[in-house]
């Protein structure tokens, strides 16, 4: 007769594990190397520093993407962390699904924001 110690554990919530832990590190890494690199950059700045001088450091192409890239990572950075937050301490799941869609629709429209500012330089 085989004996069950403990209790029976069904695994719910916000247990996505190591791809989800992988993703955060992955996007933080991302975003200390392009602060590392902005800083680079600012450094490099001669003279004052101006809007001009500012706008510059975004105004090549290379950065543009780098920098959109890293507002990608970015909003997925939160959304992994937020969405982990939810599913923990969220019990009603109407309310929680309420948070996660007003979540995206707030990354995304950050996101769209970000494309407008960043090729208007």
């Amino acid at each position: 007769m085989a004996v069950n110690y403990g209790s029976k554990r069904t695994v719910v919530g916000a247990s996505y594990g190591f791809k989800d832990w992988l993703s955060q590190r992955a996007t933080a890494v991302l975003m200390a190397l392009f602060t590392v690199l902005v800083l680079i950059r600012f450094l490099m700045i001669k003279g004052g520093l101006s809007y001009e001088s500012w706008a510059g450091i975004f105004a090549p192409q290379w950065m543009k993407v780098i920098t959109f890239s890293v507002i990608i990572a970015l909003c997925w950075h939160v959304w992994v962390g937020v969405r982990d937050i939810y599913m923990d301490y969220i019990k009603p799941v109407s309310i929680r699904l309420i948070l996660q869609v007003a979540t995206i629709v707030y990354l995304v429209g950050c996101a769209g924001w970000a494309i407008q500012v960043l090729w208007r330089i």
